[in-house]
């Protein structure tokens, strides 16, 4: 007898590559960015859409309507889900879709039977030539993902639910000490880390990501807008920005960059960022949030690696 699964799969574009591999089973398609902007922990609760609802409107002018019809809804097939005997994860290597898969655990946790978990994520397998996220895979690479799935232990659960947890609450130093917890999870440690160091800089005011982006500018000759959007987009490590995520980080960094002689160049602003000459922080700050934590009530100490909160 076929054993029937339940996947979860992050984003459509992954999902339409899920579908072509015809699995035993029923797909839910997670869409969210719950990297950006405030969480709280009960995923699909009034509070917790109203937030979405609210942050998403304002930053990427996505209706509330929109919204309901392409993640809650989503939420409420997988509540009404039955007759699997397995859930298999479906979700990349960084710190956005691994924000996602702690979500999608603790909510499946909270409303559904317990049963085995899997995880399909992106890794260089035997006889692959290199690295590549589960959406570049061809379907022949996708299908040895799936045939190499990593089994779930309680305890790595347990971990995906305690970090969903401290990422909703106002404290991310209690976040940083799980860090170094191992787990099943090849690169949660890494996406965390990755999330603490998107705090701004105490020197500085700017985080890493921006730091990155900046040095992108200084490093690069790049002759437009749409060149340095894809250079920050294709070295951003762990973070895995969509475009219209990378175009607000973009938007937020403009004082430090500008074009001039048909290339985009650093400020005297950029260059004193970079240089931590000048700490910018009273110029960037904003009210928004990662999870439950005031993004600007922190900063980050890249000497000690320590989160001070103000």
């Amino acid at each position: 007898m076929t054993k029937k699964a339940l996947h979860i799969v992050n984003g459509d574009s992954l999902t339409a590559q899920v579908e072509e591999l015809n699995l035993p089973g029923e797909i839910i398609v997670w869409r969210e960015l719950l990297c950006e902007g405030p969480c709280t922990k009960e995923v699909g609760s009034k509070e917790f859409i109203k937030q979405r609802e609210k942050f998403l409107k304002e930053a990427y002018d996505i209706s509330a309507e929109n919204y309901q019809e392409r993640f809650v809804s989503q939420l409420k097939k997988l509540k009404a889900a039955k007759d699997y005997d397995h859930v298999v994860l479906w979700f990349e290597f960084d710190l956005f879709c691994h924000i996602n898969m702690i979500a999608a655990i603790s909510f499946y946790l909270e409303h559904k039977k317990e049963v085995p978990f899997y995880l399909v994520c992106s890794k260089r397998l035997k006889g692959e030539d290199e690295f590549l996220p589960l959406s570049s895979l061809s379907e022949k690479n996708l299908l040895n993902h799936f045939k190499h799935k990593i089994e779930l232990k309680e305890q790595d659960l347990e971990i995906a639910s305690l970090v969903w947890e401290l990422y909703c609450s106002n404290d991310p130093l209690k976040l940083k000490k799980q860090i170094k917890k191992t787990s099943n999870f090849e690169y949660l440690s890494s996406c965390m880390r990755a999330h603490i160091e998107r705090f701004p800089n105490s020197r500085t005011g700017i985080n890493s990501l921006e730091k990155n982006v900046l040095k992108l500018v200084k490093n690069h000759h790049i002759t437009s807008y749409n060149q340095l959007l894809g250079y920050a987009l294709q070295y951003q490590g762990y973070y895995g920005y969509s475009d219209s995520q990378m175009e607000r980080v973009l938007e937020k960094l403009k004082i430090f960059y500008t074009m001039e002689n048909d290339k985009i160049i650093l400020t005297q602003d950029g260059i004193d960022v970079l240089e931590k000459k000048k700490n910018f922080y009273r110029d960037l700050i904003n009210d928004e949030y990662y999870g439950g934590a005031k993004i600007y009530d922190f900063l980050y100490d890249s000497d000690s690696h320590k989160v001070l909160k103000l």
